[in-house]
């Protein structure tokens, strides 16, 4: 229905705009979690957690940075004897299972509605085809903002105890040290979709089970529903307001919950449409994905201790944060990042200006040659 390049260029815009816009939500939790307290360890730890989901990645599995995050951080709380806070990971850990099971709930239920609403309406096959494409843009790029607000926390989150920087003004909005954080992080989410996505996209979107236009706008629209209620702090308040208990601001595993509604809407046509041995595959990789991290993480922050002298962060008596933690908050430092964003935002800017007058040449070509198609016919 749509072609990867046009996927992936909507999907970069709108997650770096979910990180920007909403991101600070989930981070929190991971800072529960445990604060890495030093910028060497902040890198060290998710280091460990990219190798992790490289390494997954390089075998088409559609593996978990929440869970490859979350168990880096724990080997860092290891390392530097820090308690692990239970009541926190109880609570990441329970998305893991709720979220899917949310997924797959809001697919079935979608699902049923649009295939009443296609029976009801009798609209011509040719125009409910071109309906679905404009759905599923518009619920890719709503996915992809979720995506961005609520897993930003598994990109950048170890990052924001260790660094402080000066707000950023760009005159018409300006961004806080948070949001600049994020915005690289975004960033670097964009360029993974563009270069890396593909393989994995063909897993999600193919092997697992057939999916038919509705059912994969479906799929995307159950799976952004959930992402962005485990993000959004204003929906928490709302229901705190009423009486209700609040939304968890908690990393949820995309990867999961994506897993959860397609698996939905496979039981609700009918379980022979299900590719059982791929998903127990895939499931597989969220078992041992938080222990692979976990190890690499507190065998590298050994290396990067004791063979770099660099320090990686230290123990935090009573959730107190000592004097000697590395907090970065140097002017040097921020006009670094401060360029370094405007140059890349620049670049974003001019590449996507470049491939809108590409595309358009493009359709102009084509048009072109149906019409001399045409007329050598006449």
């Amino acid at each position: 229905m749509i072609s990867f390049r046009k996927a992936a260029i909507i999907s970069s815009i709108a997650v770096i705009l979910g990180a920007v816009i909403q991101g600070s939500g989930a981070s929190q939790t991971l800072g529960d979690l445990g604060a890495v307290n030093a910028l060497g360890g902040s890198f060290t730890v998710a280091l460990a957690a990219a190798v992790t989901v490289l390494a997954m990645t390089r075998f088409s599995l559609p593996v978990s940075t929440t869970q490859a995050i979350v168990g880096a951080i724990i080997g860092w709380n290891f390392f530097t004897g820090n308690k692990t806070d239970s009541a926190t990971l109880i609570k990441i850990v329970s998305t893991w299972v709720t979220g899917p099971v949310i997924g797959a709930l809001f697919a079935i239920i979608l699902f049923r509605l649009i295939s009443l609403l296609k029976k009801k309406s009798h609209i011509h096959l040719i125009r409910f085809e071109s309906r679905i494409r404009t759905g599923l843009l518009l619920a890719g790029a709503f996915g992809a903002y979720s995506l961005g607000a609520n897993n930003i926390a598994n990109v950048m989150g170890v990052f924001v105890p260790a660094f402080n920087l000066q707000e950023l003004d760009l005159g018409f909005f300006s961004l806080s040290s948070n949001q600049q954080l994020f915005l690289f992080g975004g960033i670097a989410i964009a360029s993974g979709i563009i270069s890396y996505s593909k393989r994995v996209m063909q897993t999600v979107g193919a092997n697992i089970m057939q999916l038919s236009a509705e059912a994969a706008l479906v799929v995307v629209l159950a799976h952004s529903l959930v992402l962005f209620i485990f993000s959004s702090s204003t929906l928490s308040e709302i229901l705190t307001k009423a009486g209700l208990p609040a939304i968890p601001m908690v990393p949820v595993s995309s990867t999961q919950v994506i897993m959860g509604c397609i698996i939905g809407i496979g039981l609700y046509r009918g379980v022979r449409n299900i590719n059982f041995r791929l998903a127990g595959e895939i499931a597989l990789g969220w078992i041992i994905t938080p222990v692979i991290s976990g190890l690499i993480s507190f065998f590298s922050l050994f290396f990067v201790k004791n063979i770099f002298s660099i320090n990686v962060g230290n123990k935090v008596q009573d959730h107190i944060v000592s004097d000697n933690i590395q907090i970065i908050a140097d002017e040097d430092i921020s006009l670094i990042f401060r360029n370094l964003l405007s140059g890349i935002i620049v670049i974003l800017i001019v590449a996507l200006i470049l491939y809108i007058l590409l595309e358009n040449k493009k359709a102009r070509d084509i048009k072109r040659s149906d019409e001399k198609f045409w007329h050598s016919i006449k």
